[in-house]
């Protein structure tokens, strides 16, 4: 009969040790393409419905199957839902990288493991735990084809028992997981609880970590940025979509497909939505353009390397003032780079994207309540700026789990800025497209086909004057220039305002933006419990910078800007909007790992800079 391969002296597992509740972090290692996903998405959500906060993170290869993927589980009772540095109990599936995952292990955590590994003589400081699962499965699965897919499930009954997670929780999990598969949900079941069966059986819990019930998730729901997204534009009222597939934007445009073809097919059973798969990033960008100028909400998702590709075209939307949203799925580059890992490299380039005088609109989620929120509102300020709006996610909050609660209804009325009906060119007689008539930058357009004589206008480059007819006069070009200018200047007031959190008379302050903030939330608790160091804070949720942003900065001595990307390129972007007496304020805290950022690293490296 197996058992406990080994416990350590003074590990987690001691007898007189204090028990660790609703606080850990769990990491499956399996490889790509083995099922893995069903079984951790079962245990996140049967720990999700004991009413302990939880989030998922998946790490997985960006080539063929059967490479190693790695899937966090964090469950923290107060809410910390960023990853967490340290793993605490590791379920080891893969024997390519189970060495490699039980070395970079700290002392008293446990481990999970198929029997044949015998990784339990790796190291004497850890709890292990052995599995036959191939014999289990056996047991459960008559059909060897479906054995590989069916044997993680049985890890998940197993950690079920040593984590004290209820089998009622697993079994409904496990139902909504394969709820249009009777057959395959009873078949998964059965796995789960000989699981479960086995380790009552044959093994002592040692470890301290316990999963208890509270009640802090009533009424939540799970679900990944990208489908937020695509909820949200579609409420948003978004009915042209153009997209080339790349990792990770795919699922926005994928899911959206799903939604508006449930939602947003007319009483004759026609679609009232336009979804292109173009040939390029190219042809996508000119799509959006081309509906957005007709008078459609157009849209598009990408990543760096089709952000890249977009660049020209945004410079034709910039000056023709044409409005679209882009929504930029942030991953590790620059060229293919790390396409399944997570980076805020974009944040420079996409600011200025184009070649020319271009300065664009961006909004930053850091959750997926945001992805469905600022949905809205990308597409009113792109029609009233008329000009491409881009939303800045990443891979870590588009195709990760989150936590949230359920999405409202928008109230946001949509908003088309500057048309002008036939009705209003009666009254007014003319326009001149380009002209600044209100100050603030905005000229007035009309959409094509709009039945008047005065509606008709040139959609032309940077090379017109203010009633849009070909100019390459010096004066004609400035005043384009700094109308532009103005207009973006305008846009200050009315991007979303950042979000401010005060500590205790800081002398401190930290700035972060988009998943970032769920590192740096839990960071600052750390430096205030461990180092009695008090920060004030301030979220970025747009570009350009608002009023609130410079008086943040005016008062503190030092401001730490927190992002993931090595140049420091929001801080760079600070630098140019700032008086440059308070330059000297900022300093820069990077993280460039392509892991979704961590507490305990900014904690680590704030400390260091202050000296501590």
């Amino acid at each position: 009969m197996a058992t406990t391969d080994f416990v350590p002296q003074q590990s987690a597992g001691g007898t007189g040790q204090k028990r660790i509740v609703n606080d850990m972090s769990i990491q499956v290692a399996t490889v790509n393409g083995s099922g893995s996903q069903s079984s951790n998405t079962v245990l996140l959500r049967s720990i999700f419905q004991m009413g302990v906060p939880v989030s998922g993170k998946n790490m997985f290869p960006s080539n063929i199957a059967g490479l190693p993927t790695w899937y966090t589980i964090r469950a923290n009772k107060n809410g910390y839902i960023g990853r967490k540095k340290e793993i605490d109990f590791l379920v080891a599936m893969n024997p390519e990288t189970a060495t490699e995952d039980v070395m970079a292990l700290a002392a008293g955590a446990s481990v999970l493991y198929d029997e044949p590994l015998q990784l339990h003589k790796l190291r004497n400081d850890l709890i292990f735990y052995s599995v036959p699962y191939d014999k289990i499965v056996a047991q459960v699965c008559p059909e060897a084809k479906l054995r590989k897919l069916v044997k993680n499930m049985v890890y998940v009954g197993v950690v079920a028992n040593l984590l004290t997670i209820e089998m009622a929780e697993v079994e409904k999990a496990i139902r909504k997981q394969f709820a249009k598969k009777v057959k395959a949900a009873n078949l998964n079941l059965a796995a789960a609880q000989a699981g479960f069966e086995y380790a009552k059986t044959n093994l002592q819990k040692r470890g301290a970590f316990y999963i208890e019930r509270m009640d802090k998730t009533a009424g939540k729901i799970i679900i990944d940025g990208n489908s937020a997204a695509a909820l949200g534009c579609m409420f948003a009222g978004c009915t042209v979509v153009t997209w080339y597939p790349i990792t990770p934007s795919s699922s926005l445009v994928e899911t959206m497909i799903e939604y508006m073809k449930e939602y947003r097919i007319g009483p004759d059973g026609k679609a009232t939505f336009a979804i292109v798969q173009a040939e390029d990033e190219l042809a996508a960008i000119g799509m959006v353009i081309g509906a957005g100028w007709a008078g459609a909400r157009s849209m598009t998702a990408t990543a760096g390397p089709g952000i890249s590709l977009m660049s020209e075209f945004a410079g034709l939307a910039y000056y023709v003032e044409v409005p679209g949203v882009i929504w930029n799925i942030q991953r590790v580059g620059p060229s293919t780079g790390l396409p399944t890992r997570t980076s805020q490299g974009d944040i420079l380039s996409t600011a200025f994207l184009s070649h020319g005088d271009t300065k664009h609109i961006m909004l930053i989620p850091c959750s997926v309540q945001e992805c469905f929120n600022m949905a809205t509102e990308a597409f009113n300020l792109a029609e009233q700026f008329q000009t491409l709006v881009f939303v800045m996610s990443d891979l870590d909050l588009g195709m990760n789990n989150w936590m949230s609660d359920p999405f409202q209804y928008p109230t946001l009325p949509i908003k088309r800025g500057k048309v002008l009906s036939k009705e209003d060119l009666d009254r007014v007689g003319s326009f001149a497209r380009y002209k600044d008539v209100d100050g603030d930058g905005i000229g007035y357009r009309t959409l094509p086909g709009t039945s008047h004589p005065a509606a008709a206008y040139f959609a032309r480059g940077s090379g017109h004057n203010e009633r849009a007819l070909y100019s390459e006069r010096a004066d004609d070009y400035e005043n384009n220039m700094e109308r532009l200018n103005r207009k973006f200047e305008t846009a200050r007031s009315f991007v979303p305002r950042p979000e401010i959190t005060k500590g205790n008379n800081a002398k401190i302050g930290i700035i972060g933006y988009g998943t970032s903030h769920w590192g740096i939330t839990e960071g600052r608790d750390q430096l205030r419990e461990e180092y009695k160091i008090e920060t004030d804070y301030l979220r970025l949720r747009a570009y350009p910078f608002t009023r609130e942003v410079h008086e943040f900065i005016e008062q503190h001595e030092r401001v730490y800007v927190v992002e993931q990307n090595r140049d420091a390129q929001m801080l760079s972007l600070l630098k140019l909007d700032v008086k440059p007496e308070l330059i000297g304020r900022l300093r820069s805290i990077s993280h460039i790992t392509g892991l979704p950022l961590d507490a305990r690293s900014i904690t680590d490296e704030l400390t260091s800079m202050e000296g501590k």
